[in-house]
């Protein structure tokens, strides 16, 4: 479930002219089909490097529960949850909890092979303990999947209810750290209604598709709503020169 994560200053792609002036922390990631097994090792310590900037501080103010959101539809941005997860969870004493937030196309259970039934929408409308909804993802117990669940028409309006409020606080104390794979930010009003609940989001742009406006967009719709950014992850990043070579630079 590793991604290969680079940590960077600035972004760089074929897709943005000039480099961002940004001063947010961001993370360039690129997927690949197949990943040789020779490449595995840094793969895993790319994503690590992601965990130890963002998560592993520990200090009273380091981030516990935190959302993971694409600026357009089909970006990465679950994959990249998925993989920060797995990161997290092997690194830490404690117990990590994957959330599938968005209801409008969820990917979490493919990506961990498992069924999508009894998650956070049968949770919003029930009076059970958050626990008997998620689903342990190791043998040890350290990570743990909170489905959709049981999807309608109007299951996107759940995201906006006062249970959900609730049910998070619930999850902030059962789990050390909970991930929230949200909503595409420029599509739905959805991930904004997780903001408040969160400690910030991790944005997720993509080399080859996401506009420099959008970014911009968005970056400015979250600090307007005084949701932190803590950090910006850039999928699909083309190397111009070759990467061993890039990695001297």
């Amino acid at each position: 479930m590793s991604k290969n994560f680079e940590l960077m200053q600035q972004l760089a792609s074929n897709s943005w002219s000039r480099r961002s002036q940004a001063s947010d922390p961001v993370f360039a990631a690129q997927e690949d089909a197949t990943v040789p097994s020779r490449d595995q090792c840094s793969l895993e310590n790319e994503a690590l490097r992601l965990v130890q900037r963002i998560f592993l501080p520990r200090t009273p103010s380091s981030p516990r529960v935190v959302a993971f959101a694409s600026v357009n539809h089909g970006e990465g941005c679950s994959s990249i949850c998925v993989s920060v997860a797995d990161a997290l969870s092997q690194n830490i004493d404690g117990s990590v909890c994957v959330v599938e937030a968005n209801f409008r196309s969820p990917a979490l259970p493919g990506l961990f092979r498992t069924t999508n039934h009894h998650g956070l929408t049968d949770a919003l409308l029930s009076v059970d303990p958050i626990c008997s909804f998620a689903k342990p993802m190791t043998s040890d117990k350290k990570l743990w999947l909170l489905s959709a669940g049981q999807l309608s028409t109007d299951s996107a309006n759940l995201l906006s209810s006062d249970r959900l409020k609730a049910r998070v606080t619930e999850l902030r104390s059962e789990f050390d750290f909970v991930l929230i794979d949200a909503p595409p930010l420029t599509q739905y009003g959805d991930a904004l209604a997780l903001g408040p609940l969160t400690d910030g989001f991790i944005l997720v742009l993509d080399a080859e598709s996401t506009r420099r406006e959008s970014a911009q967009m968005v970056t400015e719709t979250l600090r307007t709503a005084e949701i932190p950014i803590l950090a910006a992850v850039l999928n699909n990043r083309s190397f111009p020169i070759p990467e061993r070579l890039y990695h001297w630079l």
